[in-house]
């Protein structure tokens, strides 16, 4: 399948990437420096261009069958570019007739809220990232009303390490005690895994340990 992945610089873009690439899909790496990522591949086509201007994003999307989009600005709590840069994904998706949608979120955001702790409802969203989290919860709305085959995944904190206790697919709202953690390296096989699996369409998708 021919995919585009915006941000894919990030950490959690450039292994999707990679995933992609090892699962036999032609991948258009879309970044403001592709050449970041450091990948020599016949599949990989690298497109620099700013997810926040739409000729960029509409120019990039014509061609393909599918876009994940892993957009984010890492502590920056002044940056729209998750919610501005998807809804850019969405109207150059509607131009082009592509229909397959994969965004990334997080979990916490919308109905999942109350799978969270403490912690992370009254210091981390709740204060410290409260305007990242208002983006994200925006890009969810803006990805459920495009009319598209979209896809919301939600993970919870990033590590580097694969987690102590083994990641739930499709965490419950209902769900407490979690360890509210996914390693980078599954969610970007999740993430990959989303262009063959059909289930998850019209829905979103909590990833936790």
């Amino acid at each position: 399948m021919k995919v585009i992945v915006f941000g894919a610089t990030g950490t959690v873009g450039r292994l999707a990437v990679k995933s992609l690439l090892k699962a036999g899909h032609t991948v258009t790496a879309f970044a403001r420096s592709p050449q970041r990522l450091n990948l020599n591949d016949p599949k990989l086509r690298l497109v620099a261009g700013d997810a926040m201007k739409l000729s960029d994003v509409t120019d990039a999307v014509a061609g393909h069958e599918a876009v994940v989009v892993t957009l984010g600005a890492g502590m920056s709590r002044k940056s729209k570019i998750r919610s501005q840069g998807t809804m850019n994904v969405i109207k150059a998706m509607q131009t082009h007739g592509v229909r397959r949608l994969i965004a990334q979120s997080t979990l916490g955001a919308r109905d999942s809220w109350p799978t969270l702790n403490f912690w992370w409802k009254r210091v981390m969203f709740g204060a410290l990232l409260a305007p990242v989290f208002r983006d994200h919860e925006l890009q969810e709305q803006l990805v459920e009303a495009s009319g598209l085959d979209w896809t919301i995944v939600r993970p919870g904190a990033f590590t580097d390490k694969a987690t102590v206790r083994p990641a739930i697919e499709d965490v419950p709202n209902t769900a407490r005690g979690l360890d509210l953690k996914i390693a980078r390296s599954e969610l970007a096989r999740f993430l990959t895994s989303q262009l063959s699996d059909r289930q998850y369409i019209g829905r979103a998708v909590g990833l936790s340990s």
